[in-house]
């Protein structure tokens, strides 16, 4: 985090509270980066409220750029202005959709994750980070070089939130239930399985000093049982990646992040691999 030299900060006038906008300013007293608040909307006009918005974090000592775009919608309109200005990081306050309106639409914060190629941040909780919990969830059961470079990213960002919120860091990740007819003998008993995720976790513990009490490997479904534990540690971020590959229906993501977005009760900071990064950054400039 402390490598942010500019954060894209969503601001949405209609909302009471600017979640974003609060930890955009905490992130950016640390790391000193330039704040650019976006106004998403080609109807009407907001520079006034931006004007003063802008003074107000100039009087705190932040650096401050204001913008009002829209590019046929609200995803689109956030990544042309974050390729735009380099932005290395997207805040945005989540708003859940509907079930009904999830089932016939895809949300647009769904479609955010799915094509920004830079980390999003989205601010859900009006708990501050101070003191609170870091929740680092990664799946290494998958061990290629692109999963490994990502789980590497997914805890040092969370050690750095830990660290700039005097927090603590736990790490999770879900394995699958014990199969007899599993090839590998090692999937054949829940214990192996376990043993073998915590061995596949020693190398970060050991870089970020996390203690076997913050690892938690345990059976389930990812998208399950990472709300669960976030709830069980009322964590105030989870910080979560995807392997998003594209093909003809467009980038798609693994979905456990969309589908967690939702439940979990924290804030939500999801990050790519940086091949995926660079194929999106492509088809941004498309």
């Amino acid at each position: 985090m402390q490598a942010i030299r500019s954060i894209l900060v969503i601001i949405d006038p209609n909302l009471p509270d600017n979640l974003a906008l609060k930890r955009a300013r905490l992130i950016g007293s640390v790391s000193q980066a330039k704040l650019h608040l976006l106004v998403c909307d080609g109807k009407h006009e907001h520079s006034e409220y931006l004007a003063r918005l802008r003074a107000e974090l100039e009087d705190q000592g932040q650096t401050v750029a204001v913008h009002q775009a829209w590019h046929e919608n609200l995803h689109q309109t956030i990544i042309a202005v974050q390729q735009a200005e380099g932005c290395d990081l997207v805040i945005k306050q989540h708003i859940a959709d509907s079930p009904l309106k999830r089932a016939l639409l895809t949300p647009d914060d769904w479609k955010l994750l799915r094509y920004c190629p830079c980390p999003v941040l989205m601010a859900k909780t009006e708990a501050p980070w101070t003191g609170g919990t870091v929740l680092a969830a990664v799946d290494v059961g998958n061990a290629d070089l692109e999963h490994r470079t990502l789980h590497a990213s997914i805890v040092n960002h969370g050690y750095d939130i830990a660290s700039l919120a005097e927090g603590s860091l736990h790490v999770i990740s879900a394995h699958p239930s014990a199969m007899l007819s599993a090839a590998d003998p090692a999937f054949q008993l829940k214990e192996t399985i376990e043993a073998r995720y915590r061995d596949a976790c020693k190398q970060f513990q050991a870089e970020f000093g996390i203690p076997d009490s913050h690892l938690h490997i345990e059976e389930g479904p990812a998208d399950a049982l990472i709300p669960r534990v976030c709830h069980e540690l009322q964590a105030v971020v989870t910080v979560i990646g995807t392997v998003a590959r594209t093909g003809f229906s467009g980038a798609l993501m693994g979905n456990t992040a969309e589908v967690v977005l939702d439940t979990l009760e924290s804030d939500v900071l999801v990050l790519k691999p940086k091949g995926i990064i660079d194929h999106l950054e492509e088809l941004a400039r498309r």
